[in-house]
């Protein structure tokens, strides 16, 4: 199964991911951490294409995320697109609680990257 969760920043993609990937014991992928390099460092179109690319030749994954310059790549393999559409105060509710968790406590996103005001 190969399915693509997508939805707005806050609205739970990768939290939903994990909990599909674990339930069809199959891998979760994060667009996140292939578009990040150190020091919040963005991949090139090139590097980004390249590792979704390889790491979507597989039979089974569950994708995090966006990015709308792939979907050239993950909807051609894609059997499955879950679209997380909560309203704006339970969002913008969920980004802040996120973004000052990250911060205090020095959280590692991707590539050793911290969240900081």
């Amino acid at each position: 199964m190969r399915i693509n969760v997508i939805g707005t920043a806050g609205s739970g993609k990768s939290t939903f991911s994990k909990r599909i990937a674990e339930k069809l014991d199959i891998p979760c992928i994060e667009i996140e951490e292939l578009a990040w390099k150190s020091n919040w460092t963005e991949a090139t179109d090139d590097e980004l294409f390249s590792k979704l690319k390889t790491l979507l030749s597989s039979e089974d994954w569950v994708l995090d995320g966006n990015y709308s310059k792939t979907c050239h790549i993950k909807w051609k393999r894609c059997q499955i697109v879950v679209y997380l559409d909560l309203s704006f105060h339970i969002i913008f509710y969920r980004l802040l609680r996120r973004t000052l968790i990250r911060i205090f406590t020095g959280k590692e996103l991707w590539a050793g990257n911290k969240e900081t005001f």
